[in-house]
């Protein structure tokens, strides 16, 4: 590993969202992803959202939309909030653990098998593939990092974790609740008894 990674990035776009099996490369990626929508969602409520910003006319986008998301196993609703807007809500109850985990910043405590599945969405190559491998397999690279840092080895061991915590603000939405969604406010009515 050359260099640190120092700069925020948003944590959900490489740690959860490999979780919805889509392949890497795939002709739309989120602009954004999300944990939380300010005054509808908590991290609590293991949501997944994935904000994309795509012209409404645009037929690839509702073309890859059908095939790849509103079909979804774990998708639980979508909606469209103009200005060429969509977000995409999907239930990672099914990942628990590891959205805990994720919450707390204990991204080398995921399962075995999320791990599997994120390390094979980055691949081998490159050097975002290392720093995956640094953060979800920390022990393999404590000494790496003690040098890169100039700290003992003893403190990057104490600390564990090679990657920052997420940040809560820029893992939340702050857009206006739209009407459609108000009804599952606070979850008093889920979709998936619907």
């Amino acid at each position: 590993m050359r260099n640190l990674y120092s700069d925020y990035f948003q944590k959900s776009k490489v740690f959860l969202y490999p979780l919805l099996k889509l392949k890497k490369g795939i002709e739309f990626v989120p602009d954004y992803t999300y944990v939380a929508w300010e005054n509808l969602y908590e991290e609590s409520n293991f949501k997944f959202l994935c904000l994309y910003s795509v012209n409404k006319k645009n037929v690839e986008f509702e073309i890859f939309s059908k095939k790849y998301l509103k079909n979804h196993s774990l998708l639980e609703s979508y909606v469209y909030m103009g200005n060429d807007i969509y977000i995409y809500i999907f239930n990672f109850y099914k990942f628990k653990y590891d959205f805990l985990c994720f919450n707390k910043g204990e991204y080398s405590k995921f399962s075995k098998e999320s791990k599997t599945t994120i390390l094979n969405f980055f691949g081998d190559k490159g050097d975002i593939s290392q720093y995956i491998k640094s953060f979800l397999n920390p022990e393999d690279y404590h000494d790496q990092y003690a040098d890169a840092l100039g700290v003992s080895l003893e403190l990057i061991k104490n600390v564990w974790e090679l990657c920052s915590l997420p940040d809560k603000e820029k893992e939340t939405i702050f857009l206006r609740i739209p009407e459609e969604l108000k009804f599952f406010k606070n979850n008093s009515i889920s979709l998936n008894k619907l």
